[in-house]
């Protein structure tokens, strides 16, 4: 029995050693999987992490083309426009040069048309003063003594010539000016509006329109507002409107030169087309006025 005992003890005891054994062999075995699961899974991981990132970045460079490739056909279109505005900008630029070159040649000659004595003296004459040396170039005595005082007369003779243009071109710029002054003593007043007694001829103009179709007519009184309260001009509206029926009227054959020289100086100021200008020219030279028998009421 105690032999029996023995050997059963020697089996446990190995089958101890061989449980050991697997169990050691089991933890190894596990240890290997797991290594290889996790290496595997690992490996799987990164494999989709880099095919999605690959993924990602081909349809983003793919965008970028397209967008880059968007941009430089817009670049060109840019281009395109800013050179067809170059040119529509230079030929606008040069016609309207023209037109403006055309039309300071035309105003220039206006303005020298209204005072051509002045601008005569002031522009050419004076000019011509001024390089007096250029036009009075003495010559060189390389002749005889005959020929010499010859040419000193007519030398002498030349500048006798041109200083009596000078003076002739000072006399009518002074008589001008002398003139212009008669006239602007007789056109404003000697003394101001404040004197007790003072008679002041204030010009009023009467229109006369239809307003409708049925041929009723409205008159309209202008008073001109210059030093006139606005007490005074409707006291003068008001005489006017209680004489208006008691008024002689004459027809007038020919616009007062004043008068068309202030329309023409406002007509040039009007700041509209040559083609608005010429059309209210030719109503005003065309126009039927009358004015008053009396002058004063």
């Amino acid at each position: 029995m105690a032999a029996e005992i023995n050997t059963v003890s020697t089996h446990v005891n190995g089958t101890t050693t061989a449980v050991v054994a697997m169990q050691a062999a089991v933890v190894v075995a596990e240890a290997k999987a797991a290594d290889h699961v996790c290496n595997n899974v690992n490996k799987g991981f990164f494999t989709l992490i880099r095919s999605q990132i690959s993924q990602k970045v081909a349809k983003w460079q793919s965008e970028v083309d397209s967008h880059l490739m968007q941009l430089n056909q817009q670049r060109k279109q840019l281009f395109a426009i800013k050179g067809r505005m170059e040119r529509d900008y230079n030929m606008i630029s040069s016609r309207y040069l023209k037109l403006f070159n055309g039309l300071n040649a035309n105003l220039k000659q206006r303005i020298f048309e209204l005072d051509k004595p002045t601008i005569d003296f002031a522009v050419r004459e004076v000019e011509k003063v001024s390089n007096r040396t250029k036009y009075l170039t003495a010559t060189v005595p390389i002749v005889q003594l005959e020929s010499l005082a010859i040419s000193q007369k007519i030398i002498a003779s030349n500048v006798k010539f041109r200083g009596l243009k000078v003076i002739g071109s000072m006399t009518n710029f002074l008589s001008g000016m002398i003139e212009q002054k008669k006239l602007t003593d007789r056109i404003l007043l000697s003394s101001g509006l404040d004197a007790k007694n003072t008679t002041l001829s204030i010009p009023v103009i009467i229109s006369e329109y239809n307003f409708d179709k049925f041929g009723n007519k409205n008159i309209d009184i202008i008073v001109s507002k210059t030093q006139l309260s606005q007490t005074t001009q409707s006291s003068v509206k008001n005489v006017v409107i209680q004489n208006i029926d008691n008024m002689q009227w004459q027809q007038e054959t020919e616009i007062n030169k004043e008068i068309r020289s202030e329309f023409t100086k406002i007509l040039y100021a009007y700041n509209s087309s040559p083609r608005v200008k010429a059309i209210t020219n030719k109503m005003f030279l065309t126009n039927d006025f009358q004015t008053l028998k009396s002058s004063a009421l």
